[in-house]
């Protein structure tokens, strides 16, 4: 089945979720592996070095310098790769609120990383976007 590209449609049924945990971003060089202990929720190499997602304690257990504390909010509606300004009209919103917000695409939903300590707030943001599309 593809996914949705309907922007109305996407907005509707974006249906938020909170993960539990608080995650952060991890970086190292690209001759490294990530050690087999940690389960990244992302990953994504660049010319730099290789930067991954982990649940906090993974990187604290491990030793790992990170950044950005934050708590994963999936948009749960099945969303098409080439749906065109979902994720600019969801994170414009939360822009327009003061959060900053990392945003990853993946093959069925899209997900937002925000600031710990304001997740609850964006959540309701992003419900009553919902709503009021």
């Amino acid at each position: 089945m593809p996914g949705e590209r309907n922007l109305a449609t996407l907005l509707q049924n974006m249906r938020p979720e909170m993960h539990e945990g608080v995650f952060v971003f991890c970086s190292i060089s690209g001759d490294e592996e990530i050690p087999a202990t940690l389960t990244p929720v992302h990953i994504f190499r660049e010319r730099e070095g290789t930067t991954f997602v982990v649940r906090r304690e993974e990187a604290e257990s491990a030793g790992l310098f990170y950044q950005c504390a934050s708590r994963l909010i999936t948009l749960t509606v099945y969303s098409s790769l080439e749906a065109v300004g979902f994720l600019a009209a969801v994170t414009g919103r939360l822009a327009e609120a003061g959060f900053s917000v990392n945003a990853v695409s993946a093959f069925y939903h899209d997900h937002l990383f925000v600031p710990e300590h304001r997740a609850d707030e964006a959540l309701r943001h992003l419900l009553s976007m919902s709503r009021q599309a």
